[in-house]
C-alpha cells in the first residue's frame, strides 16, 4: 500500500509543477498588462522616439519574465520593474551612434504645459538631450512621473544623495545651455 501512495504522489507532481508554471505565467500576465501603459509613456519620456520606447519597454518585459523568479513580493511589481526599465533605456541612450533628442515635447506634455513657445521647447529640448544619459533618466523621472527624490533613489537602487547631485548638475547644465 506504501508504494502505490508514493507512485500517486510521484504521479501527480508534473501536474503541479505545471500548475505552478501556469499560475506563475498568470500573475506575470496580469502584472504586466497593468503596468504597460506606464512602462510606455515612461520609456517614452526617456528615449523620445516612439519606436525606440516600444523596443525598450518590450526588452524590459522579456528581461523581467527571465527574472521573474527574483522578484520576492509581487506587490513590489512596479519598482522592481521600473528598474529594469530604467536600465534598459539607459543602455539604448547610451549605445554608440545613438542621436541626441529632444524629449521636451514629452516633459511638456507630462507636465501640462501645452501651450509653451516652440521656440522655448527647441532650446530646452536641445539643452536637456545634451545631457548624460544618467542625467536624462533622472530628470524624466523627477519631472515626468513627479517622483520624489528617495522614490527616485529606491527605483534606481542608488543613494539619495547621488539623484540629488545628478538633478542639480542635469539642471545646471540645462540652465547653461539654455543662458548660452
Amino acid at each position: 500500500m506504501k508504494q502505490s501512495s508514493e507512485v500517486v504522489v510521484l504521479a501527480d507532481r508534473p501536474s503541479l509543477v505545471a500548475g505552478e508554471e501556469t499560475g506563475r505565467a498568470a500573475a506575470f500576465t496580469r502584472l504586466a498588462d497593468e503596468h504597460l501603459d506606464r512602462a510606455y509613456r515612461l520609456a517614452r519620456a526617456i528615449l523620445r522616439e516612439p519606436a525606440e520606447a516600444e523596443d525598450a519597454t518590450h526588452d524590459a518585459f522579456v528581461q523581467a519574465w527571465r527574472k521573474w523568479e527574483t522578484l520576492r513580493d509581487p506587490a513590489r511589481f512596479e519598482p522592481w520593474f521600473d528598474r529594469i526599465l530604467v536600465n534598459t533605456c539607459r543602455d539604448r541612450l547610451r549605445a554608440p551612434g545613438r542621436q541626441a533628442t529632444d524629449i521636451s515635447a514629452e516633459i511638456a506634455l507630462a507636465t501640462g504645459d501645452h501651450a509653451g513657445q516652440t521656440e522655448d521647447r527647441a532650446v530646452l529640448g536641445n539643452a536637456i538631450a545634451a545631457l548624460s544619459p544618467d542625467h536624462q533618466v533622472v530628470v524624466a523621472l523627477r519631472f515626468y512621473r513627479d517622483m520624489t527624490i528617495d522614490d527616485i533613489a529606491n527605483r534606481l537602487g542608488i543613494p539619495s544623495g547621488t539623484v540629488q547631485s545628478r538633478l542639480h548638475y542635469a539642471l545646471k547644465r540645462r540652465h547653461a545651455a539654455i543662458a548660452a
